[in-house]
């Protein structure tokens, strides 16, 4: 069975991070992903770009392309897992 891990967080915060501390966490994220990979279990992984590079397509008579997600919310989609 195929499991989905979202990764969560404020995107201010984590946009904010300095080069070295976005190398620490993605280090630490690196150790999950060779764990899974050693056990054959990973599936595709994907850290998305800022809300801020995104673009929303909504159907309708003629399709509308908006930039941006526009998410109420305080924490964004960063990314993804894909574990068997």
């Amino acid at each position: 069975m195929l499991y989905a891990i979202f990764c969560y967080d404020n995107e201010a915060v984590t946009c904010a991070w300095s080069k070295e501390k976005d190398a620490e966490v993605m280090a630490k994220l690196g150790v999950v992903q060779d764990k899974l990979i050693a056990e054959k279990r990973l599936g595709p992984v994907a850290r998305l770009m800022p809300t801020t590079a995104a673009t929303t397509v909504r159907k309708g008579k003629e399709p509308i392309v908006m930039d941006g997600p526009f998410a109420e919310t305080k924490e964004q989609l960063l990314g993804f897992y894909v574990v068997e």
